[in-house]
């Protein structure tokens, strides 16, 4: 029987700084010696008097990712993306916990191995390692190559070092993706364009291009509540993103998801498996995990979906905090887990695959029972249906939320 694929994710929960819009699970203490108490032995046992967190989460990893290779969850692994948090801020002990994670699955041939990087933390010497020990791709978060704009979101690079990082990875002859975001108070238009220019020279062959979110709880939310900064001017923001649209598709890229865009091919593989319902485990305190409920079964979420039918889906995180994830590894109570059944999981494969500008397939949206959806949509001049597909225009591209909503709720 052929192996499952399911694409992989490790979460590292470190960085430098937190950044003012940031809400994702991510701590500055990566160096903060270990604690006492609350780090399980297994891990702290190969560990000396000196160790670190960021050295107790570089060996809890692979000991958490035996428990699902052991189950045969692992034998068929399209794409691994190391994310955060910022993976470079562990340093050199990145390429290590890489190869040896890489050791353990079973790679597809070509499979894709993506590392995200700040600017701050990435040199010529980290690039040549991660590349040695797999990496085949590189997300580096510039997010703007304009000063006061970094300054603005609370970044700890500037434009310089977001240059010279760029330049280390094309010198390498690394295949690399620039995140840029746009719709952030005070950006001008011209100060936007520059952006783009610049990231168009740098040699990247993907793009990723989008808006500043306020997320609740970040310092970003308490600065626009106090009235010291302002809140996003959505009109700004969407025409932002409409340039940006106009000159890389000058430039040769292809837009082919609502933030993303590859020049020759370079699609994000491991992003498009999210968008096309490809089955993906999460690793790591915070990491999600998206599996059809045969393969939950060899996850510790077969307690919980034993008596689920075949056809739900199950979505989970096991641990949600670091030391959690230090202290248990293989905690049996998820965090969280929101079950989906089968019509539920076919319309969230609809709602997503209207993301890539392929769009979706007329059988698949017949199945998830959104044509009429799609149908009044089209009226609105939001989606159009093309060569059996149906895919957003140009206007519903800019109000993806109203789409992708009015999709997922089938009315």
């Amino acid at each position: 029987m052929a192996a499952p694929r399911v694409a992989l994710y490790l979460h590292v929960p470190f960085c430098r700084t937190k950044c003012d819009y940031c809400d994702f699970s991510s701590a500055t203490n990566a160096g903060d010696p270990l604690p006492d108490e609350g780090i399980a032995w297994v891990v702290r046992r190969d560990l000396g008097d000196d160790a670190t967190l960021a050295d107790a989460y570089c060996e809890a990893v692979p000991l958490y990712l035996q428990e699902f290779v052991d189950r045969g969850l692992l034998g068929s692994v399209p794409s691994v993306y190391v994310g955060g948090g910022t993976p470079t801020a562990l340093g050199d002990r990145l390429p290590a916990m890489l190869e040896r994670v890489l050791s353990m699955v079973t790679l597809e041939p070509g499979a894709e191995v993506t590392v995200e990087a700040n600017p701050d933390s990435l040199t010529p010497e980290l690039i040549a390692a991660l590349i040695a020990a797999g990496a085949t791709r590189f997300s580096l978060g510039v997010q703007s190559f304009d000063d006061a704009t970094l300054a603005d979101l609370g970044r700890c690079h500037d434009s310089a070092q977001a240059l010279a990082a760029c330049r280390m990875l094309a010198d390498a002859s690394a295949d690399f993706s620039v995140d840029l975001m746009c719709g952030v108070p005070g950006l001008s238009a011209e100060a936007w364009e520059r952006t783009l220019d610049t990231a168009l020279q740098t040699g990247a062959d993907h793009l990723s291009v989008y808006p500043l979110s306020v997320e609740c709880g970040t310092p970003l939310d308490a600065r626009i509540d106090e009235g010291t900064a302002e809140q996003p001017d959505p009109d700004e923001a969407a025409a932002q993103m409409a340039l940006a649209e106009k000159r890389l598709l000058e430039a040769g890229f292809e837009r082919y998801e609502v933030a993303s865009y590859a020049r020759g091919g370079r699609r994000a593989r491991h992003n498009v498996g999210y968008w096309t319902g490809m089955p993906y485990l999460g690793v790591g305190p915070g990491a999600s995990s998206m599996l059809p409920v045969p393969l939950a079964h060899l996850t510790p979420m077969d307690h919980y979906t034993r008596t689920w039918p075949e056809t739900w889906r199950a979505r989970f995180i096991l641990n949600d905090t670091l030391m959690s994830f230090l202290g248990y590894l293989w905690d049996r109570q998820p965090a969280s887990l929101e079950p989906l059944t089968d019509i539920e999981a076919v319309r969230e494969d609809a709602m997503l695959g209207l993301r890539l500008s392929d769009g979706i397939t007329e059988e698949l949206a017949e199945k998830a029972g959104v044509v009429t959806v799609l149908e009044s949509l089209a009226g609105r001049g939001l989606v159009e249906q093309v060569d059996g597909h149906w895919r957003t225009t140009r206007q519903g591209w800019l109000l993806g939320n109203e789409v992708f909503s009015a999709v997922w709720a089938g009315e």
